[in-house]
C-alpha cells in the first residue's frame, strides 16, 4: 500500500490514487489528522465517488453497552451512531480510517474494480 504524508495530499498524487481507485496510507500527520480527512474526503466526492470516515478502534466503544451504569448508556449510543452512520453511508466506494493515536489515516477502495 502507497504511503504518503500530509504534503503529498497536495500534489498529483492523491487525485491519480483516487482515479485509479487505489487504496494508500496517509502518515505522520501530528495535528492534521482531521484537515487530512477532509482533503481526502472532498477529493474523493468530488469525482463522484462516495465515502465512509470512521474512528479504527470504535467498536471497542459500542461493546460498553453490555457493562451497566454510565459504561452501559454510552456504550449503547455509540452502538446506535455507528448503526445509523452505517446505513447512511451503504455501500461506499471508499472507506477513510482515522487512527488518531497513531497520526494516521488508512483509505481503502472497497468496491471491485472493473
Amino acid at each position: 500500500m502507497m504511503k504518503l504524508t500530509f504534503h503529498d495530499l497536495a500534489t498529483a498524487k492523491l487525485p491519480q490514487l483516487i482515479s485509479s481507485k487505489e487504496s494508500f496510507e496517509v502518515v505522520g500527520l501530528g495535528g492534521k489528522l482531521l484537515e487530512a480527512v477532509r482533503l481526502v474526503e472532498s477529493k474523493i466526492e468530488v469525482t463522484g465517488l462516495t465515502c465512509r470516515v470512521y474512528t479504527a478502534g470504535r467498536i471497542g466503544l459500542a461493546a460498553g453497552s453490555f457493562a451497566g451504569g454510565i459504561t452501559g448508556a454510552l456504550g449503547l449510543l455509540t452502538a446506535t451512531g455507528i448503526a445509523m452512520h452505517n446505513l447512511l453511508t451503504l455501500s461506499p466506494d471508499y472507506v477513510i480510517e482515522k487512527y488518531p493515536t497513531y497520526n494516521r489515516i488508512v483509505v481503502r477502495y472497497k468496491k471491485k474494480k472493473k
